[in-house]
């Protein structure tokens, strides 16, 4: 996320390295390098510009501690200004009304209705009753992808596949989440390939007809200063409340995070990664403040762990390693807990200094097949005592997992490893440590 940006920005901290305070000849050149990094990135210049001048007058103004050099002063403040810019603190959605109703709108291929499809999960979570609803009239793949959608979930969507008049599909929807307790209303609106009059015309008659508690524009991140234009023009006739940014997981170069904010001025709500319908966080600007920065983002890392968290499988973990029982199911649950928080390299994103250092290394949740398939074609004897596994044996596994035995070998190799570390810990007294560092991964 934000790679090149990150790159960029530390290379322009670099420029002060060596330098015992800073002045105003060597923060001009590095502030000028910050605001190249930012136009590159497709923040709008008078944007750059302007956070950059804030970034100059602040590290001028503050006195450098002997404990502190100016280059990490400056990165201090450069992530202050970026916090500010991008909105400071996290803007929740409105939640009330019964039914609750979420206006959800976008250009098509935003990732609209796969958004759609993540909120309705993440408010299930939190305890709410959520009903879909399909009012895109135009795109007949559309309800298939929400009825999909809402099945993953296990949440049920509404539609009336016949039906061209979006308004009384919506107001039907309103009667059938009444009739049926459902608290939150979740609307899909139609899309287009580009802003239109017919279409602006049709948004702001179903929001009028419906009266939704959140109108919520979805954007896709990696259009740049381009999906801050149209938000700009959607705003104008919609008024949405907040935005939600997609596919922030690709090669994005950051600038409709840093810019939507100040140009719109409508908050973030949400970001969305990846295909997966856990793939959705909160919008904290500090928290992206310091992952453009190379800084990770620890707490979000935590949440996540704590979604997936299995108290009782944790519990079970804890109970095997004390036996020094630990073996490959084990193993293969916690590799599935992990794969519940998100995308691998998403993941390896939050943790500080690790993104930064891995950027240029392609990690995507296939490299987890191999291991995966390894183990399912391991016999329930194999898996809980692979000592028992001969060359023979071995040479089934890797015909069965489309692998080579060099590549069952590593593995071996690697687990044995850990469980003579578990059992170390075991010894020392370190095995709950152990045992919540497992729970944890999940």
């Amino acid at each position: 996320m934000f790679d090149n940006l990150s790159v960029k920005l530390d290379k322009a901290f670099k420029t002060l390295k060596g330098q015992g305070q800073i002045t105003e000849i060597n923060i001009a050149t590095t502030v000028k390098e910050i605001r190249r990094a930012l136009v590159d990135a497709d923040v709008n210049y008078k944007v750059a510009k302007e956070v950059t001048d804030k970034i100059k007058d602040e590290a001028l103004g503050r006195d450098v501690l002997i404990s502190v050099s100016p280059g990490q002063l400056l990165t201090k403040i450069v992530s202050e200004e970026l916090t500010k810019l991008m909105g400071e603190q996290n803007v929740p959605i409105n939640l009330e009304g019964n039914p609750n109703i979420i206006l959800v709108s976008g250009l098509q291929g935003s990732g609209k209705t796969t958004f759609t499809g993540k909120l309705a999960n993440l408010l299930k979570k939190q305890g709410r009753t959520v009903l879909l609803a399909a009012c895109d009239i135009y795109r007949p793949a559309a309800i298939d992808q929400l009825k999909v959608l809402g099945e993953q979930v296990g949440v049920e969507a509404y539609a009336e596949p016949e039906n061209k008049d979006a308004v009384k599909i919506a107001k039907n929807a309103i009667k059938f989440a009444k009739d049926n307790g459902r608290k939150t209303l979740i609307m899909d609106t139609a899309g287009r390939l580009a802003v239109d009059e017919q279409m602006m015309n049709e948004i702001s008659e179903l929001k009028k007809a419906v009266n939704p508690a959140e109108t919520l524009f979805v954007v896709d991140s990696m259009t740049g200063q381009d999906a801050v234009n149209t938000a700009a023009v959607f705003n104008e006739r919609l008024d949405f409340d907040g935005v939600v940014l997609t596919k922030l997981d690709g090669d994005t170069r950051g600038g409709a995070a840093l810019s939507i904010r100040k140009q719109v001025e409508k908050p973030i709500k949400y970001i969305s990664t990846g295909e997966k319908m856990d793939a959705i966080d909160l919008f904290h600007p500090d928290r992206m403040a310091n992952r453009i920065l190379g800084m990770g983002d620890v707490v979000s890392l935590v949440e996540r762990a704590q979604q997936a968290y299995d108290e009782e499988e944790a519990k079970r973990i804890n109970k095997k390693i004390r036996n020094n029982q630990f073996g490959f199911d084990e193993f293969l649950k916690q590799m599935e807990q992990m794969k519940k928080m998100g995308n691998i390299k998403d993941l390896i994103g939050m943790i500080p200094g690790v993104g930064k250092a891995m950027k240029d290394i392609d990690i995507d949740d296939d490299s987890l097949k191999p291991i995966e398939a390894i183990i399912k074609s391991m016999t329930p004897k194999e898996r809980t005592h692979p000592e028992i596994l001969n060359g023979t044996r071995k040479q089934r596994i890797a015909k069965g997992s489309g692998t080579s035995v060099q590549e069952v070998n590593q593995l071996l190799r690697q687990f044995e490893q850990m469980r003579k570390m578990m059992k170390m810990m075991n010894k020392s007294g370190g095995k709950k440590v152990l045992a919540n560092m497992l729970g944890g991964m999940g």
